[in-house]
């Protein structure tokens, strides 16, 4: 099986797209991440639901999590003032990582392995510069697991 029949049709964003939009897009749908696109479609980035999380949790309580029992749940009522007038770009690690892409043709082993070294729950189907279409890592086992 190749890439180009295991991609879906999945919600991409912008680089410049507003972060609560995108994490709202996360939540509601329970998607692992989003494909991030310039403003011409070219896929840049993957952003995981993970990242979104980590950009919520105050340093602080990052470095010592015994302090998150001292945060009352009000936290939680803040994410939206956190979000606000961010965009998807502001929340990317700061640190360069590859795009995890395939080509259309590749196997599924192929993905496998890319998704595996990358530790990415998402990779973009290209035929040459288009997305054709994401495969997520459920994706990917759901078909591994029915052959």
């Amino acid at each position: 099986m190749h890439a180009v029949e295991m991609a879906e049709e999945y919600p991409v964003v912008e680089l410049d797209s507003d972060a609560l939009t995108a994490a709202r897009l996360l939540a509601e749908r329970r998607l692992p991440g989003l494909v991030v696109t310039d403003r011409t479609g070219c896929p840049q980035s993957v952003l995981p639901a993970s990242q979104v999380v980590r950009f919520l949790v105050p340093s602080y309580v990052r470095d010592d999590p015994s302090l998150a029992g001292v945060l009352n749940e009000s936290m939680a009522d803040r994410v939206a003032d956190k979000l606000g007038g961010k965009t998807v770009r502001s929340l990317l690690p700061q640190e360069a990582t590859e795009l995890p892409r395939v080509n259309a043709d590749d196997t599924i082993v192929e993905v496998a392995a890319m998704m595996a070294r990358l530790r990415c729950p998402l990779v973009a189907v290209m035929e040459g510069k288009t997305l054709i279409g994401v495969i997520s890592a459920s994706r990917l086992l759901e078909l591994a697991l029915t052959r």
